[in-house]
């Protein structure tokens, strides 16, 4: 027994830090007592998601590695990211409510007097090391200590692209508080954050900081950062209250009959900040399309087309087959097709929901054409939606 512990402990020592650490003790009692927490692994809303591609492998090797696809998964020109001061954030929004998209799904929400940090990413790759895994496309809109203070920093779930150690470890060094789902306070203990600043929650729990309300939402994903992929750890949506403002970020998830019922609990929204990027037919399950993403939000809005929609998870990491903009350009008429306002703000760049919204396809001048598969034609009553094999391309109008 004295080796078998030696053993295990000698595995964790040579467990990469960037791994994070597993729930045990006290913590992993909890997570056993959950009610979304069955046959010894989390669950998802609206029954098992499937987690790792599906159909043939060499069809996704194929279209993965084709030179034409891959061409195309980046820009073709630098991004032009908004050189964000620490001036401009400085300054209190005029209407109570400012975001400030900082690329993928990192988002500084500026709330009735309290600021909140949504999955900040600083590093250059979303990967346990720095000489491997998907790489920025664009810099970070300014440093993170330009940001200000943080009230909260909310992780949406453990995944590199949401939950990043070197961001972390640099926020640990403030006296932030961070709110997370179940389980991932494992990790931000690991690497320096103490117990008394964490607000750990499971779905439909909630923590109050200062003068806003946080709480945990159910979201169609998974988790996991080791080779083992043991599912110990929740994933979430969050929805962030304020005395006079509402807003909703959605992690990554699929899409699920969930956000009606998430609408009636916590919305009307001011906002929503939802994932339309790093979708694929290959993963349905887990990731939402830009279609799906304004049906959320329409979801979460009890059926209307009110406050206003910021497309995340795109835009900074090439994490899926999709053209590098398509999520964008897609999101421009899907969202026209529903008469729902979108804002598309360039990478650090601050807008008030209430005030003029960035409405630029600003993408454009740095990418190729992006095939629209499903765009129906304009003005033509009853007409359906347009064939997979139908495509007409940005800009040909």
């Amino acid at each position: 027994m004295a080796g078998s512990r030696f053993q295990s402990s000698g595995l964790r020592a040579l467990r990469p830090v960037a791994f994070g650490a597993d729930p045990s003790g006290e913590r992993m009692a909890r997570i056993r007592r959950s009610p979304h927490f069955k046959d010894g692994v989390f669950q998802n809303p609206g029954g098992t998601a499937r987690i790792r591609p599906s159909g043939p492998t060499r069809d996704f090797v194929k279209l993965y590695f084709d030179k034409d696809s891959r061409s195309r998964r980046a820009p073709k020109d630098a991004v032009p990211v908004h050189p964000t001061t620490l001036a401009d954030l400085s300054r209190p929004p005029a209407t109570g409510l400012r975001l400030t998209w900082a690329g993928h799904s990192s988002v500084l929400a500026e709330i009735d007097g309290h600021r909140v940090l949504f999955d900040p990413v600083w590093g250059e790759r979303c990967s346990p090391f720095p000489f491997a895994g998907p790489r920025r496309l664009h810099p970070v809109p300014l440093p993170l200590a330009a940001l200000g203070p943080v009230d909260v920093v909310v992780i949406s779930h453990d995944h590199y692209d949401h939950l990043d150690l070197p961001t972390i470890k640099a926020l640990a060094g403030t006296d932030t508080l961070f709110a997370v789902p179940l389980g991932v306070g494992a990790h931000l203990e690991r690497w320096g954050v103490s117990a008394g600043r964490l607000r750990e929650l499971d779905w439909h729990e909630t923590a109050k900081v200062g003068g806003i309300t946080l709480t945990a939402t159910p979201a169609r994903h998974f988790c996991g950062r080791g080779l083992r992929n043991t599912q110990h750890t929740l994933w979430a949506s969050w929805v962030v209250a304020g005395e006079k403002h509402r807003i909703h970020h959605s992690g990554d998830t699929g899409y699920f009959e969930g956000f009606k019922d998430i609408g009636a609990d916590h919305g009307p929204f001011d906002a929503t900040m939802i994932q339309v990027g790093a979708y694929s037919d290959f993963w349905p399950d887990i990731h939402m399309t830009p279609e799906e993403g304004v049906r959320a939000h329409l979801d979460l809005q009890g059926g209307d087309a009110a406050g206003v929609l910021l497309p995340i998870h795109w835009g900074t990491f090439n994490l899926a087959p999709h053209a590098w903009a398509e999520p964008g350009e897609w999101m421009k008429d899907a969202a026209e097709e529903a008469g729902q306002a979108v804002a598309f703000p360039r990478p650090g760049e601050p807008f008030e929901p209430a005030g003029k919204l960035p409405e630029e396809a600003w993408w454009r001048a740095v990418s190729g054409p992006i095939a629209r598969p499903w765009r129906r034609p304009r003005g033509v009553e009853g007409v359906a939606e347009t064939s997979r094999g139908d495509l007409d391309l940005a800009g040909e109008r």
